[in-house]
Order: structure tokens, then sequence, then C-alpha cells
């Protein structure tokens, strides 16, 4: 992008609700407390002792799974209630198989949304750093070793490592509590974890604590634990922290157009006052273009561009096609007849063409969609596509929303203190 493009930018008007969405998530989380602690313990336990799939011909260190302890911190009487309850989740989720596994442990990530709309007050209450390309995981320290799982349950590597109680070293913490948690993205090219969020430190929750905080927080332990040191006997694999940025417009220059020691794969944007919230967010939000990112129209199974816009949708018991959201979106119905000619069921994924009617919206909502059934999905897939990755990849494709946009949104809020003023975004 030449230098000179972004100059005296347009702010671009909403064409979404998921401004009205984000600040419903807000309120929510201020208003629903969990027992975060449990809900900690249960994941931490599931990683560590999930039977082995496929994947694990190529983990580096074969051990027999080990199972976290789990010591109550609650009182008898609040145990004695819930623990039925509880043993139950725990031993379901570790007995998951194939479709099952890989919902379960999607369900567990903080998924970010696509950017439809520049949130408001982006320079003030998000973050944004440029996303290292990998694969998503979990990575869980406890019993003197450390594993990590993708999002669909898969086990990625078994090592010891520098992380609370995560090797068998003289010095590492023995206590069955001293267990950690990390949200990461596995870059091959360097074989290094790049850290992007913390859900447990050892033994203590962070489900319930701002991004604010728990990036805070999280850097500083980082380094105290020597784990983004070079790999070592007790330390097999390097970890490291993504440069975060508050989103004013020099953090947006710098994660935009900086160098990183990473392939980047677009940008991602946090709300500082977010929770640790599980499944799709619209506190999170990922955004791409063709300057920092590789992949920004989906591809197919041979990496070339489709010439039509491909969706995923499941469907539902009543022939409806819906996204994967909570509530669902609704984008088209198949009548009784297709579905008895082609024996597709209920909860099958299925791909669709979005045909030369395209998408029609009406007040920021979708109001008809041309699609045009292709195939049903292979069952390797656990989840539909999100409405808001389908609208970006809409947008991609007719109007897409441009990193001038983004700086305008920035500048709006920032004129009434410093004035108007001409900006420039590197590539």
């Amino acid at each position: 992008m030449a230098p000179h493009d972004l100059r005296r930018p347009f702010k671009r008007p909403a064409i979404s609700d998921q401004q009205k969405r984000r600040d419903l998530s807000l309120l929510r989380q201020s208003q629903n407390r969990r027992d975060a602690q449990h809900q900690a313990r249960c994941l931490a336990s599931t990683v560590l002792s999930l039977n082995n799939q496929s994947s694990e011909q190529s983990v580096s260190e074969p051990e027999a799974p080990e199972q976290l302890e789990l010591v109550p911190e609650i009182e008898f009487e609040e145990a004695e209630a819930e623990s039925s309850v509880r043993d139950i989740d725990l031993r379901r989720s570790a007995k998951l198989r194939g479709a099952e596994a890989r919902r379960w442990f999607a369900k567990q990530l903080m998924l970010p949304e696509w950017m439809i709309d520049a949130p408001d007050r982006l320079n003030d209450d998000w973050y944004v750093f440029a996303r290292p390309a990998g694969k998503r995981c979990f990575i869980v320290s406890s019993n003197g070793t450390t594993v990590s799982r993708l999002r669909n349950g898969s086990l990625l590597h078994r090592f010891p490592s520098s992380l609370p109680n995560g090797s068998k070293s003289k010095d590492a913490s023995r206590s069955a509590q001293s267990y950690c948690i990390l949200d990461c993205i596995f870059h091959e090219l360097d074989q290094t974890y790049y850290v992007i969020d913390m859900v447990c430190w050892a033994g203590i929750s962070f489900y319930e604590c701002t991004a604010e905080f728990r990036f805070f927080w999280l850097n500083n332990k980082l380094v105290e634990t020597r784990a983004c040191d070079p790999p070592s006997r007790y330390h097999k694999y390097r970890f490291s922290m993504v440069p975060v940025y508050n989103c004013d417009l020099e953090g947006l220059q710098t994660a935009y157009a900086g160098a990183v020691p990473y392939v980047k794969d677009g940008l991602l944007f946090c709300n500082k006052h977010a929770h640790y919230q599980t499944g799709n967010t619209p506190l999170a939000l990922v955004w791409k273009d063709e300057t920092c990112s590789q992949y920004v129209i989906d591809t197919d199974s041979k990496g070339q561009v489709p010439l039509q816009q491909q969706v995923i949708l499941e469907l539902q018991d009543d022939g409806k096609l819906t996204t994967y959201d909570d509530p669902p979106v609704v984008f088209g119905f198949l009548n009784g007849e297709f579905l008895q000619k082609t024996g597709l069921l209920s909860g099958d994924l299925l791909r669709f063409n979005v045909g030369e009617g395209g998408l029609n919206f009406m007040d920021g909502k979708l109001e008809k969609a041309d699609l045009q059934y292709v195939a049903k999905v292979h069952s390797a897939r656990a989840f539909a596509d999100s409405y808001s990755k389908i609208m970006f990849q809409y947008m991609v494709r007719n109007s897409p929303l441009r990193i001038e946009h983004l700086v305008a949104s920035i500048s709006s809020s920032t004129e009434p203190e410093k004035g108007n003023r001409d900006v420039e975004m590197d590539a």
C-alpha cells in the first residue's frame, strides 16, 4: 500500500449490529458469575488425560497420560452438593471422541469474531497485535510435564517446559494445584509457541479477569519463569509474548506494518475490559488484508480461490440452515423433498456457494441469501461458519473494510482533542 493512500480517511458507517452485541457482551460478563476455578481445572485435566488420537505419532516425548489431581478448594457443604455434577462433566470431557471431542475443545477457546465494523472507542478500549500464522492450541503444564493440544483436541506435543510444574527438574513445583493453561499459536518456522492469552497461572484462574490485567500478568510471569529462554534439557520449546499495543494510530501502524519474528496472519483486536469468554465473542476481532496476511479470501482444498464464495452451514431438524453463533443466524431452508432425496440429516454440515443474488441485508441484519448446495462437509469439521466470518468474506469480495477505515475510526475519536490531521500508514 502506497504511503499516501490513507490521507484524510473517511469513517465507514456501520453495516451490522456487531457494536450492539459488543455492548451486550460487556454487560453480560458483569452480570454472570461462574466457578472459574473449576472451569480451569476441568480443562487442564482433560488436556492431560484425553485419550491420545492419531496425531500422537509425532509427539516429542511419548509418555503415559497423567491425570491432574483435583484438590477441592471449596467448603465441604458446597463440594457435597456440586461434586456429582462436576465429576460427571470431568469424566465425560476426558472420554470424548471424534466430533464430540472437537466440539468440546473448540468451545474452550476464546474465538474472535471477524471484524465487520470498526468498534467504537477503538483507540481507548482496544489492544491490537499482529497475529502469528500457525496452529492455535492450548498449553497445559502440570505434574512435571507440558502438553499442547489443538482446537480439535488432537495432541500436538508433550514436552518439558519452564512453565509452572511443566517439567521434572529439581526446582520444579510439585504441588498438584500448580498448573498453568495458556492460549497459544505454534509457529512452525521457528518452533516457537507465541502466547496470545492466559487462562490459568500457578493454579489461579484468570477467566474473569480483564484482558488488560491478563496481558500485564502474563508478560511479567512468562519472563520470571524463563519460559522465553532458548530450548534446553528441561525446556524443549521456546515461548514468546506477542507484542501488544494500544490501538491508537501509532499502535495500529506498528502492528500493521512493523517487523515481527514470525509470519503475520492478520491483526487481532482485543477489548481491554473483556474477560476470557469461551466460544465466539465480539470482544475479540480478527481483521486481514493483503498487506498483513497471505490468505485473505478463503481457498479450496487445492489452495485456490474459488470463483464463488463458499459457506459452511449446519442443518437443523426443521430444515433451517444456520451459522455457528449463539443464537445462530438462519441463512436458508431445505425442504423435506430435497432432504429425503439427498439423505441429509440434522446436524450435518453442508457447503454452499453464494450465487449471483449474493447476500441481502436490512438494517444490518441478513434478509435473504442466494445459496447453491454443493456437498456435505467432511466429518473432521466440527462447526459451521460464524456469521461474522461469512460477512467478512462477502465484504472482502465486494466492499472490504480497509485499513484506512480503521484509521478513520481512531482519528474521528481523537479529533476533538488533537484536531484534524493527515495520517499516513506505511506498508
